[in-house]
């Protein structure tokens, strides 16, 4: 169901973000949505619309005959030691292709996140989907619960693990040796830490909705890199001016689109924050731009 056909205030999905990051606990947010009942939307409606159904999310069958998918581990000593994720190759490569690094969300490995790799995977590339959350068992199946996990890890070892994937994936023996990164709102970030952290390694990075990378390595962004934003989504994009501004003293090569009018999340065809335009326009621009830096 849409935006439009709900017609939830903005203020809903503000509190949503501030929810879904953190800043605010489950009750404070119900409590919150109970404002809302003056105008004749139940809670529980709202509720539900915010929160993600997977089962929405899939536009690539996990059978797809298309495609192969796989788990794979890999070492990460300065991490969590080791690692493990989604893998998803196409079926038939006639040749060497570029390789992407998918990153999920606050939540872990959630089957939307699965779904993108397999997007890639039918556009021809190999796409690799690490989950944070594998030391401690793996995403839970549960986002509040996955988002509580991924909070009481060590960020700086979940990072490591993230460059320990990023080296794993760009030696595939079927890669041609390119690597590209994708990453959505906690993923976003990875994506930027990543292209400041491994500048030499990364061959294009796309960051949706995702803050800059820590002030010690983001002067080391050289790109290529696009930033893909969400015009409502005030917390992100107050970090932009000033990351543009490193971009541009680095003589980065870099592209930004600001996408007007939707939220955070506007890629997540899972809940109600999902624009389909946005969503398809900002896949589109990815997907000819991995094109572009990953042939």
């Amino acid at each position: 169901m849409s935006n439009s056909t709900l017609k939830i205030p903005q203020q809903a999905f503000d509190w949503y973000d501030e929810y879904a990051h953190g800043d605010i606990d489950r009750r404070t947010f119900i409590t919150r949505l109970s404002s809302l009942a003056m105008s004749g939307l139940a809670i529980s409606t709202i509720a539900a619309s915010l929160t993600p159904n997977y089962a929405k999310a899939e536009q690539v069958s996990f059978n797809d005959p298309d495609i192969v998918a796989t788990y794979e581990e890999f070492e990460s000593l300065k991490g969590h030691g080791k690692g493990r994720g989604y893998l998803v190759m196409p079926k038939t490569l006639s040749e060497k292709v570029g390789c992407v690094l998918v990153v999920h969300e606050n939540r872990g490995l959630n089957p939307y996140v699965k779904d993108v790799a397999r997007r890639l995977a039918k556009s021809g590339y190999i796409a690799f989907a690490p989950d944070a959350l594998f030391p401690l068992g793996g995403y839970p199946g549960n986002d509040d619960e996955g988002r509580q996990m991924q909070r009481s890890m060590d960020r700086d070892k979940i990072e490591q693990d993230f460059v320990a994937a990023a080296n794993f994936l760009k030696a595939h023996e079927k890669g041609n040796g390119k690597l590209g990164v994708v990453g959505f709102c906690f993923g976003g970030y990875i994506s930027n830490m990543l292209a400041a952290t491994m500048p030499d390694k990364i061959d294009a990075a796309v960051p949706f909705y995702g803050t800059p990378g820590k002030d010690d390595v983001v002067k080391q962004v050289k790109g290529p890199i696009m930033l893909q934003f969400a015009g409502l989504d005030k917390r992100v994009n107050d970090t932009w001016p000033e990351y543009e501004k490193v971009l541009k003293a680095n003589d980065a090569n870099y592209i930004a689109h600001i996408y007007e009018g939707v939220n955070h999340g506007f890629h997540n065809d899972s809940t109600s924050r999902y624009d389909q335009a946005a969503a398809e326009l900002a896949w589109q621009r990815t997907l000819a731009f991995f094109d572009t830096h990953l042939s």
